[in-house]
Parts: C-alpha cells; structure tokens; sequence
C-alpha cells in the first residue's frame, strides 16, 4: 500500500483542501502532519494518525525569530524521522508554516513532495521553497507568474464533499429562505469580521425594503451582533450548514479568501467581495481581482466605500436577473468541481 504523509495545519484554509484530497485517497495509507495548538487536533478525523510536531512561523522580533528558527529544525528533524519510520513515499503539502519542514525532510529522504497553493499570491513559505517541490499545484491559474522557478499545475482548489451535491436546509432555515424574498448571504470567514459586519448591517434596512431576507454569519467575536433587528434579517455566529446557505442565496458579500472564493465557484454564486484589509500582503485583494476582471464578482475596499456606495450596488443586481446570471456563469467558469480528485490522481502518478 502507498503511505503518504499529509502536512496540513492552521486554518480551514489549509486543512479542508487536504481533508477533501485525503479522502480521495482511500487506497492508501495516510500519515497527518500538524502542531499541537491548532485546528487540526479537532478538524482531522482519527483515520488519519495525527503526528505533531514543533514547526512555528519566522515571525516576531529578533529572539522569538532565533526560537522558532531552532524549533523549525528540530521540526525537519522530527518530520525526516517520521517518513522513515512509516516508509513514506510522497509526501502532500497544503502550505503554511507546516511546509517548511514536510519539504525539506521530504528532499533529504529523496522522496517527491507536492505542494498545494490555493491563493493567488502564494504564501511566504510557498515562494521561498516551491522550487525544491516537484510541482506546486495552483488554485488559481494566475499564482503561477509569482512562482518562476517552480513547476507549476493548475488543478483548482478541492472544497469539501458538501459543496458538490444539494444540501438540505434546516427546516427554521427552509421556512424563511425558499419563499418570494431575494437572499443576501452576509458572511466574513471563520473569525467573522467586524468591519464587514458593521457595513451590512448599515445597508441592510435598504436591502430588506426592496424585498431582501438577509442572513448574517457574523462570528463570535462582534460587540455590535444585536445592534439591528428586523424579522427579514437573521444573525447567527457561525453556521454549520453553510454549503446550503450558499446553495440557496441569491446574492453573496463574502471576504475573498481562496476557500471562499472556490466554494462559490461550485455554488456559481453572484457576489460582492470585500477583502480582509490586514491580510498578509493583502493578499485577498489580489483573489478578488481575479473574479472581478473575470466579470465573476464586484470587487469593493471595506474602508474605502460607503453604505450608500454599497446599497446601490447591490439594489443594482437586485433589479437585474440578467446581470447575475451572466455573474453566476462566469463564477462558474473559474472553478473546477473534479479538483481533488484531479489532484488524486496526480499524486498518484508520482508515486
């Protein structure tokens, strides 16, 4: 059986595409690489045997750098000892901090290693090693140009199983979503998103007037979750059936993370992007682009436009069923539904 180390650590963002790819693999044998204080304690299921190890990122001043260089080398140490120890033949990466050690151990023991970038603008770690992988596999066809000395792959990004076929609503939720109103889906990735929050909620009384039923997805961390009330607007901190609220909303405003983005390719969602303004490199920005120079989105800065500014342009595609369909076939032209098991059968073939 081929053993195959998976080193996917962090954020949703980094876990669910390995998870979905993962599954595609049930002919062989899986180890996970991760860190102990992380979402992949919970999130990785215990078919895959969790190996943790000590890797952090090289940021913070001068002494927690040198701290955390010497824990990445133990780290590759670590991870070199595990590949022996399980025979692994190919090692998988979803990048992050996480990479840096599953890369290097996997180039010391001679063994391929794939690695998988969702964003456009590839991570730090990802630009710094992408050459010693043998193929960064892109979510986005553009992340190429940032990596010229890396053989590159667009495959897509995988999203999770839910995404891929109808998903029921919760009989609450079915109850207020499949009646006459347009559905504004309101959503601010996993940590939520103040700012975004506060924009909605001050569009929407306007929304809701020219016929909208909002639903918010707020986060746990808002001050302000109770300051706007209206029977046509429903807040909730997180959803768990989020691959159906998609399904069934008309419109969404969403931050433009690549999860996110890829899960509305699937969904063939019209949508407003909003993206984080303090992202890395701002890097959300640049994912944004790519659907709004594909007519597949609107792309508008949180701190640069105003509720008026906003209320129109969503009242806009309110009005115009033709506009979002034409938005939802291009958001639908960017995606590639077969991702994981496309990048399945590349891991396969490198075996």
């Amino acid at each position: 059986m081929t053993r195959i180390l998976i080193a996917a650590s962090g954020t949703g963002g980094h876990l669910f595409p390995a998870l979905a790819v993962a599954q595609k693999l049930s002919d062989c044998d899986i180890q996970w690489l991760g860190v102990s204080d992380r979402l992949e304690t919970t999130l990785v299921p215990k078919t895959y045997p969790l190996n943790i190890v000590t890797a952090k990122g090289l940021q913070g001043n001068p002494l927690r750098k040198a701290l955390n260089g010497l824990q990445l080398l133990r780290s590759i140490f670590q991870t070199k000892q595990l590949i022996s120890k399980h025979k692994i033949d190919l090692v998988f990466t979803t990048g992050g901090y996480i990479a840096a050690p599953a890369i290097l151990a996997a180039k010391w023991q001679g063994i391929p290693v794939i690695l998988h970038e969702s964003n456009v603008l590839p991570g730090k770690v990802t630009r710094f090693l992408g050459k010693y992988a043998d193929t960064v596999v892109v979510g986005f066809a553009d992340a190429a140009k940032y990596l010229p000395d890396a053989k590159t792959l667009h495959l897509g990004t995988p999203v999770r199983e839910e995404f891929l076929t109808p998903q029921p609503l919760s009989a609450d939720l079915k109850e207020k979503l499949l009646g006459d109103r347009f559905v504004i889906l309101a959503m601010g990735g996993s940590q939520g998103a103040v700012g975004l929050n506060q924009l909605v909620r001050q569009c929407a009384a306007s929304w809701i007037e020219a016929g909208a039923f909002i639903v918010h997805i707020t986060g746990k961390n808002d001050p302000d979750v109770d300051s706007f009330q209206d029977p046509n607007y429903l807040a909730m901190p997180f959803a768990h059936d989020i691959a159906a609220l998609i399904q069934n909303a008309d419109f969404v405003i969403s931050r433009s993370g690549a999860s996110a983005l890829t899960e509305l390719t699937i969904t063939k969602t019209p949508s407003v992007l909003v993206p984080y303004p303090y992202a890395a490199e701002d890097h959300q920005t640049l994912n944004a682009e790519v659907f709004a120079n594909n007519g597949a989105g609107l792309l508008v800065q949180q701190n640069r436009i105003s509720p008026d500014e906003l209320i129109e342009m969503v009242l806009e595609i309110m009005r115009s069923p033709g506009k979002r369909q034409e938005m939802s076939d291009k958001t639908a032209a960017l995606g590639i539904p077969e991702s994981a098991d496309k990048i399945a059968h590349f891991l396969k073939s490198n075996f």
